[in-house]
């Protein structure tokens, strides 16, 4: 405040405890700083630390909590109650106390006289839950070592890893841990599970003190009960006592409900778990929709710990199904996803169909718990901890399709990942590796960094939308008209790719989910047979799809349909920073959000009788994972990862090898057009690794095109930007 510095400026741990302690958050900051500013132009000056609060506001201190005394001096003594006396006297005399061994009311009394500090302790096997964040800050993070330390201890915690296994996995100091943990808990982020305190030293005044509001996790993995109880006439001490096996069931709890947990294994802590891996955009969508009242408290949770674990689900699940069905405008795209995301966690958690793969024989086929994980906040740990975390939490590794362009995908050879194998999989160069397998795609160019255009190639001259993707960016479809001083402005700081995508306004466009049935590879070509295309004949052929799931985007520039609502082309991704704001002549048209339409299937069914050719028909993009964007799709992508026993023990062998033959070709192909350090080379530098090909650290990225690559009439080359040379190319 005296250096007049934004609030965004705090570190968000430090702001969570000055609303903790102060009760002072944002907008109190503001207004403090409004009457600091006026309040110089006068003479009555007031300095910032007059405007502050004297006393802390009232703060939850926790029974397991230390009290340990302060500077006590006998002028302080006399303001004190009998009570206080007597309470400073055993802490003084008999050294530190459990605040649950004294009157709950004395100890808040001589905390807001100052009279003495509290201590989180935090033992070796000292176990930790982490609920639904509620108080946390969202400032800019500041990246200082202990800010960082933090967020990494934050999305590798699980309930059944105690502090030391915990400092032991992530390789950091023991005392590093617990100062972070004790912080969780102070905080109210975090709580410790199991027995924290005797019974029978419980002062009577705690009895009756109403717990922090915690939501009760039941779990039937039968009938995927959603019940959940609030817990709020519990102390905090029951609450302790109740949780000594580890789960959140109340000991008074029905004996089957029990029984049901435990016949899971979670009370032990050895079942492995799926993963299902998010993106940042996720959590933007249910941050930003005003879904459900208490939907944000886990989109928090979601972002900044970087993790939803399967204890927090139950309630999470609760929020997604109060979420309405029908949104205005872009708020449909928000309610899409929530929706989706609900019927895909509970397709994946404890499905039957998915648990085939147990690796104890004898062990009941529940199927499997399920952790959400962020994956920009894996990405903040080293490959060799996130790979540590990862093998010893989880049984399978499944990933959103499709993840955003901005982020490296998470590559794991154990646990094996449904999903995109390595970073270039999901990059600009795996599409044109599928058009140069096939030989079908759109008119494509992708300009290296640096490159200026005098005019649009005549390839596009047809086209009256173009799809760009500038580098590390999600694509855009844009108007022909002056496209061009955005290219070259893109250009200055970002390699582009450009592709045609609809001649007649935007280009209609349909996702085929795969692996394919048997049924979807006979009979006669049509919109809802197009799984006999010849170029998803030819994809079936050089990539195993039949151990992947996901989706094939076909497009058909010339279709003259629509009904044309804003395009799915890019599956919901959002806007490219190249490709925003308006033209040179001040038109608001020069950018149109890439939005995925609900209703695209309707409006599919209302054309099915306008005839269409395959020729008309071109592969656009190959996505890896199980889509959110398309509640159809994803039933349908769902459906295929079970009859197909996708998640099966054998199926994951076939995966892997799969996984490490599509990530050489694509790397070979990548090298091909490279000059200098070979990505292939860096591969087999780390064949040994555990993690499939996390070779190429994050900071190395995707490599960069060296040259200006050309698709056109099914042949890649180089291009010069007169006319496209031979092909210099062939893969085998």
């Amino acid at each position: 405040m005296n250096s007049e510095k934004s609030y965004d400026s705090l570190p968000n741990f430090t702001a969570a405890d000055c609303l903790r302690l102060l009760g002072i958050g944002r907008n109190q900051y503001i207004d403090l700083m409004n009457e600091c500013r006026s309040s110089k132009k006068f003479f009555r000056r007031k300095t910032a630390h007059d405007l502050l609060p004297v006393k802390p506001v009232e703060i939850s201190i926790e029974a397991w909590w230390v009290v340990q005394a302060g500077y006590i001096t006998e002028d302080d003594i006399k303001i004190c109650t009998t009570s206080e006396k007597s309470a400073i006297d055993k802490i003084i005399d008999s050294g530190p106390q459990l605040a649950g061994s004294l009157d709950f009311n004395v100890v808040h009394s001589l905390y807001n006289k100052g009279f003495i500090y509290l201590d989180v302790p935090i033992s070796d096997d000292s176990c930790i839950a982490v609920p639904p964040l509620e108080g946390f800050v969202m400032n800019r993070v500041q990246g200082d070592y202990f800010e960082t330390l933090l967020y990494k201890i934050f999305v590798s915690i699980d309930e059944h890893t105690n502090v030391a296994e915990l400092a032991n996995v992530l390789e950091i100091d023991l005392s590093l841990v617990k100062n972070a943990v004790s912080m969780y808990c102070r905080l109210g982020f975090a709580h410790k599970k199991g027995q924290v305190i005797n019974l029978d030293n419980l002062h009577p005044s705690w009895k009756n003190v109403p717990s922090v509001n915690r939501l009760k996790s039941t779990l039937d993995p039968q009938k995927m009960l959603l019940s959940w109880d609030s817990g709020e006439n519990r102390s905090p001490i029951q609450e302790a006592g109740s949780s000594a096996t580890d789960t959140d069931t109340n000991s008074q709890d029905d004996p089957a409900e029990t029984a049901s947990v435990s016949s899971l294994n979670l009370s032990s802590g050895h079942t492995k778990r799926i993963a299902f891996l998010f993106d940042s955009t996720l959590t933007a969508f249910l941050m930003m929709g005003n879904l459900s009242p208490n939907l944000k408290s886990h989109a928090v949770t979601m972002f900044e710990v970087g993790k939803l674990s399967d204890e927090s689900l139950d309630s999470f699940l609760v929020e997604l199904e109060k979420v309405q069905s029908t949104g205005e405008g872009e708020a449909q795209r928000y309610f899409d996803h929530a929706l989706t995301l609900r019927n895909t966690i509970l397709f994946l958690r404890h499905n039957k169909d998915l648990g085939a793969q147990a690796v104890q024989p004898d062990q009941p086929n529940n199927g499997f718990p399920l952790d959400l994980l962020r994956c920009e906040s894996l990405l903040g740990l080293d490959p060799a901890t996130c790979s540590r975390v990862l093998n010893k939490n989880y049984t399978l590794l499944v990933s959103m399709a499709p993840l955003t362009n901005e982020i490296r995908p998470i590559s794991s050879c154990t646990p094996q990942h449904i999903g995109p194998a390595i970073p270039e999989v999901s990059s600009v160069w795996f599409k044109l590796y599928i058009y140069h397998i096939t030989g079908q795609g759109p008119p494509s160019l992708l300009l290296s960094k640096g490159t200026r255009l005098r005019k649009l190639p005549d390839v596009f001259q047809g086209y009256d939308r173009l799809l760009i993707t500038s580098w590390g960016h999600d694509p855009g479809v844009v108007p022909t008209s002056n496209v061009l001083t955005m290219l070259n402005d893109a250009l200055t700081h970002s390699a582009v790719l450009i592709q045609g995508h609809g001649m007649h306004g935007m280009g209609e466009t349909m996702h085929i989910p795969f692996p394919f049935d048997e049924a979807e590879q006979q009979g006669a070509f049509s919109r809802v047979n197009m799984g006999i295309h010849t170029a998803l004949k030819i994809l079936r052929n050089k990539v195993d799809l039949q151990h992947f799931c996901g989706y094939v985007t076909m497009l058909n520039p010339s279709s003259q349909h629509a009904n044309r609502k804003l395009s799915d082309a890019s599956d919901g991704r959002g806007e490219t920073e190249l490709a925003s704001g308006s033209d040179v002549n001040g038109s608001t048209e020069s950018f149109e959000m890439v939005i995925e339409e609900p209703s695209m299937d309707s409006a599919v069914k209302q054309s099915l009788e306008v005839p269409t050719t395959e020729l008309e028909w071109v592969p656009l993009e190959l996505c890896f994972g199980i889509p959110l964007f398309s509640s159809e799709l994803n039933q349908k992508v769902c459906r295929k990862i079970a009859t197909h026993g996708l998640c099966r023990k054998e199926s994951l062998q076939k995966l892997l090898h799969s996984s490490r033959k599509l990530s050489l070709q694509v790397l070979n192909f990548v090298h091909a057009f490279q000059e200098g350090i070979s990505t292939l080379d860096q591969l087999h530098d780390a064949g040994s690794s555990n993690s499939l090909l996390q070779p190429i650290s994050a900071d190395l990225g995707v490599p960069l095109p060296a040259k200006n690559l050309m698709f056109k009439e099914g042949v890649l080359s180089e291009w010069n930007g007169w006319a496209p040379s031979s092909v210099f190319f062939n893969h085998t």
